[in-house]
């Protein structure tokens, strides 16, 4: 059963006035002030703790007489002898080239050379060593130091190992020339689980 309805939704317009006294406002205008930050106040002075002090200085007397004998003659210390400075000479290298030296030994072939040292397996000492060296016009490892090392006998494998790598030198100019160079050597140890 089914019905059907129409509802009218018609909306009539109607005009509402309001009789009555209408007041008038006035609107006051504030000037805006800006507020000025102080400073901080000075931190308050610390109050002094008196020390009990125990211990009695006593007064002492120094007696000094010293004769001194202006017949005598004195005997002048031998002059210093000048030390034999020898000034080493930088050895001219460079630190970016055209052509930057390359590794002929890979650094897997450094790895298996290198030898974990006792004394930081014991320990547990893991890290990187960072080395610096010079490659000369020949392709082979000069000066080599450690920058930044993690001790425990690694810094000196990481010297040995890093004498031992071989590189093609860097050129500057198409001239093979010496370069300085920096190689970090990992030292990891293995879990034997």
């Amino acid at each position: 059963f089914i019905g059907l309805t129409k509802i009218d939704f018609s909306v009539e317009k109607k005009e509402i006035t309001f009789q009555g006294e209408q007041e008038v406002v006035e609107m006051e205008e504030v000037v805006q002030t800006e507020q000025q930050n102080r400073p901080p106040p000075p931190p308050r002075p610390q109050v002094p703790v008196a020390v009990p002090n125990s211990e009695i200085i006593e007064d002492v007397e120094i007696n000094i007489d010293a004769e001194i004998d202006m017949e005598e003659s004195l005997e002048m210390p031998p002059p210093p002898q000048e030390e034999e400075t020898v000034e080493e000479e930088e050895e001219d290298f460079f630190v970016s080239v055209e052509k930057m030296p390359k590794m002929k030994t890979s650094l897997a072939e450094l790895q298996k050379k290198m030898v974990y040292p006792d004394k930081a397996q014991k320990a547990g000492i893991e890290g990187r060593v960072i080395v610096q060296f010079v490659v000369n016009e020949k392709g082979e490892v000069e000066n080599p130091k450690v920058i930044r090392g993690i001790g425990g006998g690694c810094d000196k494998e990481a010297l040995r190992v890093v004498k031992m790598a071989k590189f093609e030198p860097g050129e500057q100019r198409g001239v093979p020339v010496r370069v300085q160079y920096t190689l970090p050597i990992m030292f990891m140890l293995r879990d034997n689980r």
